[in-house]
Parts: structure tokens; sequence; C-alpha cells
């Protein structure tokens, strides 16, 4: 399956592009980001990360890898990316299923979460998944917020290396059963919405 396009109230999740790279690089090269990330993630952020990275994942999707790579773009906005969150539903990772990152500009309006829950309503929706995982690291308190407010259930640490020097990560479980009690009586979508 493609990368469906999703719509929120305020946010278009739009598939991952090439031309994509220059607004990731823009955004994305931001110790405030990358400090909370696994150190896979390079850092100084190389001029060419965001062109590395997209092409990487494009190039994998084309592949016939199972990875859901959206961009976040205000719908009322000029059409660049503004965050990225990556989705790969069947392949078990010990920093779980789902990432996302979003510029700095944009934080504590809620606007992860309600991407968020978008990419849920796939998972649990055309996806028919039971559950998946995601993790953050344990001083995230962000993105600690995001997973409580979008159903997910806390389960454990584990270690996990970070840029900021922290070894210990958050585990959690996002449940269909618990996702569908948490947004109420609406239906889940039955494929691209």
């Amino acid at each position: 399956m493609l990368t469906p396009t999703l719509h929120t109230a305020r946010l278009l999740l739009r598939p991952l592009a090439v031309a994509d790279a220059p607004a990731i690089q823009r955004h994305f090269n931001n110790w405030n980001i990358i400090r909370t990330l696994a150190a896979v993630v390079p850092w100084p952020y190389p001029d060419d990360g965001a062109a590395t990275f997209v092409k990487l994942q494009l190039d994998k999707i084309a592949a016939g890898e199972e990875i859901y790579q959206w961009v976040l773009v205000l719908r009322d906005g000029d059409g660049t990316a503004i965050g990225n969150i990556h989705f790969r539903p069947r392949v078990e990772s010990r920093k779980g299923h789902r990432g996302f990152w979003l510029a700095e500009p944009y934080w504590n309006q809620g606007l992860m979460s309600e991407a968020i829950a978008a990419v849920n309503d796939f998972a649990f929706g055309p996806l028919g998944l039971d559950h998946f995982h995601v993790c953050n690291v344990a001083s995230n308190a962000a993105s600690r917020r995001v997973k409580q407010k979008t159903g997910a259930e806390f389960i454990g640490h584990i270690a996990l290396p970070h840029h900021n020097g922290e070894t210990r990560s958050e585990k959690w479980i996002v449940r269909r059963e618990a996702w569908l009690r948490h947004r109420g009586s609406q239906p889940l979508p039955a494929g691209d919405r």
C-alpha cells in the first residue's frame, strides 16, 4: 500500500517527496530536535542530511519495504513540510514502529497529537493492526504527552542511546481497543482519507 494522504483539522499529512528535502534540512538541523532522538541520527547534521534521508526512504519504499513516510503541512500554509512521521507497522524494532518530529516554531500547539490521531486511525483502520509499539527518550515530556493524548499505554523502559547522553527510553503500546475507546464513537476510516 502506498502512503496515503491523511487530513486533519489543521494539517495535511502527505507522502514524503524529493522536493521536501530543503524544508526538512532547514527545520530538522536543530539541536533542540535532534538531542532527544536516537544516536543513529547524525549530529552535527550534514549539509546533505535531508537529501540523503529522503532518497534513502524513497528507495526503500520503491523496493517494496512497508514504510509509511508522511510530511506534515499546514492546511492554510504554503505547502512546506514542518515535520515528519514514519511508520513501520510490521517491523519489530527496539525503537518501536513509529517516530516523529516537528519543527520547533510549531511546538506546543497540539499539532503532533492531531497528526498522530490520523496515523492511528490509518493503523487500526485500513491496515487493520491490533497494536504497535512506540518509544521516546525518558526526558522528552512533549513526546510523552503526545503518547498519553493519543491512547498509548506505558509498558516499561528500554536501553537506547540518544544524542543528549541518555540511554533510557520509555516504551509504549498502542492497542486498537484502547484507541477506539479513546477516540469515541466515530468509525475508523476504511481506506484513504
